[in-house]
């Protein structure tokens, strides 16, 4: 990968010639070290602190090319580049930041830029920009040497004018795609969720006889469904719990944000209608417009019923998933009322082919993800889990054929422990006792519940040594002890944290 970029480098530095190049950026180290990369391809580099300086510069001296950040003091890049769009409408920017805003990302685009960047700073893509933009400059001064041969100039310039356009369509689809992926960055289970959306509308297009231009449409669509959630709060956004009904409300609001960002450019002008309409209802109950029957544009119809298909059929916290019959049960059950009779007929041919194997599920698999999911599911105290996940764990277990073995600890003399020492020094207990499950049983799923319960899961059959815990030095000093309850859950009729009362 090294030698790739250093070749790509010599490459360019071949082509740059004398260009000229203003490389804007408030962050002083990162400045430095991008203006010594940009100074292997460039011999004529100038640097600016912030906007205000950016454009005084520009103005006393025109470059080649602008590089800039967003968000900067005094003036931010987006006004600059305003400005120096004024003085030269075709100017060559390429704008760099970590600000992933969607009202900024399509003002940038409205402005003309020819490619943005989110950082952290990809070298091979931040290459391929400024490859882009010597290839254009070099290709109109080129024309200006050969104007003279008329016939020549024009087929060239109609060739380079057709490549910059296919350069922009791909730098549009780059910056959309680096958006879905920040999106699959905070919620694997969207990213996942497009993915399979996509393929399952692209099905259901085909069985229905739709054109193959049709079916990619579709296809797209179902990748970019739900780019609007950009916007959604992460408290919203990764809650792994049934949502109240204002947080819905803030929700639905990813329809209208989508429509918005789509709407601007112009190859995605169509897709930003079907992206609108997918949460519509067919017997008119649905949102952002209300709209019913064959008002709903049919690809959005086929979006809506492959979206509650993956939605059912996909493990969430809060609710397990649906057999592929059950998911189909439920949506004939409203197909006529929320969805197209035409389409669920279609729709159920290709999910009973449909393979759930690698349906994503809403689990923490990573350092990272566990923390975002301690978010809603663990114990602040204590960072152990919480009842909320335990009654997860024995509500999925009734579906499941894993066995499954619990044992509850009880800690006895605490509330009094509490009132005579007071509750500080209680969580104190609380902190050390859950240190020393976490060390002495990490193989187990461990839990607080009741303020000082606790309760540890296994699929191997174990019961606790409860005179070992008793004989510790922080039960002993404290005149406390604990006493503890064995369940084999698959000989009982407990689901709930409750039940354990």
């Amino acid at each position: 990968m090294l030698d790739k970029i250093k070749t790509k480098i010599n490459l360019l530095k071949e082509k740059a010639g004398n260009l000229s190049v203003l490389y804007v950026e408030d962050e002083l180290e990162l400045r430095q070290g991008i203006s010594s990369f940009l100074n292997k391809i460039f011999t004529n580099i100038d640097t600016a602190s912030n906007g205000l300086e950016g454009l005084e510069k520009y103005t006393n001296k025109e470059y080649d090319i602008v590089i800039t950040d967003i968000q900067m003091p005094k003036m931010n890049g987006l006004e600059m580049i305003k400005k120096i769009k004024e003085i030269k409408k075709q100017q060559e920017i390429i704008v760099v930041s970590a600000y992933t805003d969607s009202i900024y990302f399509t003002e940038s685009i409205s402005l003309g830029v020819t490619g943005y960047i989110i950082k952290p700073i990809d070298f091979p893509q931040i290459l391929k920009m400024l490859d882009q933009s010597i290839y254009k400059l070099s290709a109109f001064r080129e024309n200006e040497m050969y104007k003279v041969n008329l016939e020549t100039m024009v087929k060239e310039r109609t060739q380079t004018i057709l490549t910059l356009q296919n350069e922009k369509i791909q730098n549009y689809q780059h910056a959309i795609q680096s958006l879905v992926k920040m999106m699959e960055a905070r919620d694997t289970y969207t990213g996942g969720h497009s993915q399979r959306v996509a393929e399952y509308s692209k099905d259901i297009a085909q069985v229905m006889g739709l054109t193959l231009a049709e079916c990619n449409m579709i296809y797209e669509s179902g990748i970019l469904h739900d780019i609007g959630k950009i916007v959604t709060p992460d408290a919203i956004l990764l809650k792994p719990n049934s949502l109240t009904q204002d947080e819905y409300s803030l929700i639905k609001d990813h329809v209208t944000v989508g429509y918005n960002i789509l709407n601007e450019i112009p190859m995605y002008k169509e897709l930003a209608d079907i992206v609108h309409a997918h949460h519509e209802h067919y017997d008119g109950s649905g949102y952002p417009k209300g709209l019913d029957g064959d008002s709903i544009p049919i690809l959005s119809r086929i979006l809506a019923v492959a979206d509650a298909f993956d939605a059912m059929t996909t493990q969430r916290v809060y609710k397990p998933r649906k057999t592929i019959s059950q998911a189909i049960q439920e949506l004939e059950k409203y197909s006529d009322s929320w969805y197209d009779p035409k389409v669920i007929q279609s729709a159920t041919e290709v999910f009973k082919f449909v393979d759930l194997k690698n349906n994503a599920k809403q689990l923490p698999s990573t350092f990272i993800d566990d923390e975002r999911f301690a978010y809603f599911y663990k114990d602040p105290l204590t960072h152990l889990y919480n009842h909320y996940y335990l009654d997860f764990i024995l509500q999925s277990q009734r579906d499941s054929k894993k066995e499954l073995y619990l044992n509850v600890v009880y800690i006895r003399g605490f509330s009094r422990y509490n009132k005579k020492h007071g509750w500080s020094e209680g969580d104190i207990i609380l902190r050390d006792f859950s240190d020393y499950l976490r060390k002495k049983y990490h193989s187990y799923q461990l839990f607080r519940i009741f303020g000082d319960d606790f309760v540890l899961l296994s699929e191997e059959d174990f019961e606790l040594d409860v005179n070992k815990i008793n004989s510790l030095a922080l039960f002993e000093a404290n005149s406390l002890s604990c006493s503890s309850r064995y369940i084999n859950l698959q000989k009982t009729n407990i689901h709930s944290f409750k039940d354990l009362q």
